[in-house]
């Protein structure tokens, strides 16, 4: 091709794509395909009727309830009460659960005393304590939050005390070896190494907050939420509401997921080397 027809060629706005812009699209495209291929088998399955359209409505169905809930301010109101429960509840796992893994770790007293508690702890079912704590405090948000807290700190424990179990012997003795104390051993290196384990951990005690959360407002243990609007909507066979109900607890989690936890990945262990980007 000639110098002029090249000229042209750009002129005529025939630029050809960066690679950083083709990257983004098949990002959103890989992100997207498990969506479509879901999708696409879930109207094809509601217009095969396979299932009564009352019990398996197709997708615009949901979205047009979805929106006439948004708008109405009554999908809002359910998110808020629910987010509001579970972010308190989490905190709480956090705060305690990070807390006793730590001390497990770097204790070998404290990790005799209290292993065996959490490991016969565990793995019960988090609906197996509903009822003892709904007995204990009452039905309402009390309940709600302390079981949230408690169901979903095991995971966080587990992982944090792992992650300090996980930091390498020949790391302390070279930040000792260095003049480290305690604290700055802690802060330096045994925080920064356990942190990939103690997100993990976050991560699996925030899936354990849902579920626990989500069956506990169906218990009617409170009045809003959406587990509550999931369950009510069950009895009046408003499959549609009940599916927009769901809808919004997947969003809320990849949001967090995206929002949250991604982010505090890659300003931390990403960032510092401890994991692939």
């Amino acid at each position: 091709m000639t110098f002029a027809a090249q000229g042209t060629a750009t002129l005529s706005g025939d630029v050809p794509a960066s690679p950083a812009a083709d990257g983004r699209l098949r990002v959103v495209a890989r992100n997207a395909f498990p969506f479509l291929v879901v999708g696409g088998i879930w109207e094809i399955l509601a217009h095969a009727g396979v299932f009564p359209a009352l019990l398996f409505p197709t997708l615009e169905r949901v979205a047009v309830t979805f929106v006439k809930l948004t708008v109405s301010g009554i999908l809002p109101l359910h998110a808020l009460e629910t987010l509001a429960r579970l972010l308190s509840g989490f905190a709480l796992a956090a705060v305690f659960g990070v807390a006793i893994g730590l001390l497990m770790g770097r204790s070998r007293r404290m990790e005799d005393y209290l292993l065996p508690l959490v490991s016969a702890l565990a793995p019960i079912p988090g609906l197996a304590y509903t009822p003892l704590f709904l007995l204990w405090f009452g039905p309402g948000n009390v309940t709600s939050v302390l079981l949230v807290g408690f169901v979903s700190s095991f995971a966080v424990i587990y992982n944090t005390w792992t992650g300090v179990k996980a930091v390498k012997e020949i790391w302390l003795r070279a930040a000792q070896s260095m003049g480290a104390d305690d604290r700055r051993l802690f802060r330096k290196v045994i925080l920064p190494g356990a942190l990939p384990y103690i997100l993990s951990g976050l991560r699996l005690g925030l899936a354990q907050a849902w579920r626990i959360l989500v069956a506990v407002e169906m218990l009617a243990a409170v009045h809003w939420g959406l587990g509550w609007l999931i369950f009510g909507a069950r009895e009046f066979l408003n499959t549609d509401a009940m599916l927009a109900g769901i809808a919004v607890i997947a969003i809320i989690g990849l949001a967090l997921e995206r929002l949250v936890f991604k982010r505090l990945e890659d300003y931390t262990v990403v960032r510092w080397g401890m994991v692939a980007a």
